[in-house]
C-alpha cells in the first residue's frame, strides 16, 4: 500500500547557534533557535515520514522536553525515524522538500544535503529532492527572520500474503482487483 505524509517545520535565526540544513552546517552570523540543532529541513522529513505511517510527529519521537534530544543531530533522528519505518516493513519511495528562506542561499550546498538526507534514510540519491524559494520579503520568512521547510514522502509498506500451500510472498505496489466485483 502506498502512503503519503507532508511535514513542515519553522524555526527563527538566534545569535550563538549554528546553521544546519539538511544536515550541512553553513558559516552565517545566525543559526536557528531550538531544542536540537534545529535542522528544520531534516525535521520538515522526519514528520512527513511519520505523518505517511501515522505515527505522530516529531515532539512525539522526541520530545523537547527530554534533556536527551538537547542539541541532538537531526540526521541521527532522521535515521532512527527510517529504521523503525524498515523494521516495520515500509520502504521510502521518494522525499520531495522545499527550504523557504530569504538567506542563505541553498544552491551551492543543495547536493550535499540530498546525499546527507539520502544516506540518513538508506535511500539513492534520485529518491531524494531538495528545492529551495524566496518568499519575495513577504512575511516573517520574508523579512528573514528565519528559515522554514516543507516535505512530502511517499513510502510503501510491503503486504505478506500467504497462499493456499502455505508459501509466504511479498507484494509491493501491487493492488489486484478481481474485475467481477
Amino acid at each position: 500500500m502506498i502512503r503519503t505524509g507532508i511535514g513542515f517545520d519553522i524555526h527563527r535565526f538566534a545569535r550563538g547557534r549554528k546553521l544546519i540544513l539538511g544536515g550541512v552546517r553553513i558559516r552565517s552570523e545566525l543559526g536557528l533557535m531550538g531544542h536540537s540543532d534545529a535542522d528544520v529541513l531534516c525535521h520538515a522529513v522526519i514528520d512527513a515520514l511519520l505523518g505517511a505511517v501515522a505515527d505522530g510527529d516529531i515532539g512525539v519521537h522526541f520530545p523537547d522536553n527530554e534533556k536527551r534530544w538537547k542539541d541532538a543531530d537531526s540526521l541521527k533522528l532522521l535515521a532512527s525515524v527510517a529504521g523503525k519505518l524498515k523494521s516495520k516493513g515500509t520502504v521510502i519511495n521518494n522525499i520531495d522538500s522545499t527550504v523557504l528562506a530569504e538567506k542563505p542561499r541553498v544552491a551551492p550546498y543543495r547536493e550535499k544535503m540530498r546525499r546527507n538526507l539520502a544516506k540518513a534514510l538508506g535511500v539513492a540519491l534520485e529518491k531524494v529532492s531538495v528545492k529551495a524559494t524566496t518568499l519575495e520579503g513577504l512575511g516573517a520568512l520574508g523579512r528573514a527572520e528565519g528559515i522554514a521547510a516543507m516535505a512530502v514522502a511517499s513510502v510503501e509498506k510491503e503486504v505478506r500474503i500467504q497462499n493456499n500451500s502455505g508459501q509466504k510472498s511479498e507484494i509491493r505496489g501491487q493492488c489486484r482487483m478481481n474485475p467481477k466485483h
